[in-house]
């Protein structure tokens, strides 16, 4: 898989009103998937937030495993300007606390009795205008389960002392890390025209079939598990009726039912990523660093 570029022009315009406006702001909400924690943070939000304390949420956990949405949030709570807390769109009691949170994080403005200035932030399709629907007890932001719904900076007054800045879902230019990618297409965060919709599907397969066979077999009701993610694919296809003529198994359709599937939760709670998996990945980019700078060296050396 190639490395994704997508970013349209409004997340390029959204990139620069950001990097003007964030002088005004006090903290930043960071809205993540609770199911690919790293994969949904953003890195241009450390390169535009100056600083600026971060409320991590990690949004859908609901979807999520439980047990790997714990071991991230120790992750992002060991951070020293990070607060990192999980939920999902029904917790109403959870979605109270957090304008009462971000006041927390800035201290000095609150002494000040002036509003906490907030920028909510987030990759397309994570939960954002559902989450500012939530905040203000009304709904304003425009929702919809697909990626880039919001397309302008809106400013909304919360009244429990916070300020609300949204923003649209912006993506990095360029997805450097291959999972990632496949990740994000496969929860929707990047629209199914971005990516091969079937080489999505397999990728989502051979996952599954590694870290959760027994949802698999539970959902599909397979005695025992095909060999590989295509064979997946075809049982998948052959059970629901994704056959053209002469019994060919339409992968297509196949791919759109796991896909469709999976987003909704019906094959469980997963999540695709492991706090283990991203500081291997980190090490090993480390040391990939190190030896390029290495060699780099020696081979100036060689030139004088």
């Amino acid at each position: 898989m190639t490395r994704i570029n997508w970013f349209p022009g409004h997340m390029h315009k959204a990139r620069k009103e950001i990097a003007q406006v964030m002088d005004e702001i006090d903290v930043v909400i960071e809205v993540l998937d609770a199911r690919l924690p790293m994969s949904s943070e953003n890195p241009l939000v450390d390169m535009l937030r100056k600083g600026k304390p971060v409320l991590k949420l990690l949004n859908k956990q609901d979807l999520a495993d439980p047990k790997r949405t714990r071991e991230w949030l120790d992750y992002f709570n060991a951070k020293d300007d990070i607060t990192a807390i999980a939920l999902d769109i029904q917790q109403k009691a959870v979605i109270k606390r957090i304008p009462e949170m971000c006041k927390q994080m800035v201290p000095a403005r609150t002494r000040q009795d002036r509003p906490v200035r907030a920028m909510i932030m987030g990759i397309p399709n994570v939960g954002k205008s559902t989450l500012i629907n939530a905040l203000l007890g009304r709904k304003i932001a425009k929702v919809g389960n697909e990626p880039a719904v919001t397309k302008a900076q809106k400013k909304y007054s919360v009244h429990n002392g916070m300020a609300l800045s949204d923003t649209p879902g912006i993506l990095w230019p360029k997805i450097e890390d291959e999972d990632s990618g496949y990740r994000l297409a496969a929860s929707g965060a990047i629209k199914d025209t971005a990516i091969e919709h079937e080489m999505v599907a397999a990728y989502t397969a051979g996952f599954l079939l590694r870290d959760y066979p027994e949802r698999l077999q539970e959902r599909y009701k397979l005695k025992d598990l095909p060999a590989g993610r295509e064979a997946l694919l075809d049982e998948l296809g052959r059970r629901r009726g994704c056959l053209r003529p002469g019994g060919v198994v339409d992968r297509h359709k196949a791919s759109e039912i796991l896909l469709t599937e999976m987003r909704a939760g019906k094959l469980g709670q997963i999540t695709f990523e492991t706090v283990e998996e991203w500081e291997r990945k980190r090490i090993e980019a480390e040391q990939a660093a190190a030896e390029a700078a290495a060699q780099a060296a020696a081979e100036a050396e060689e030139k004088k």
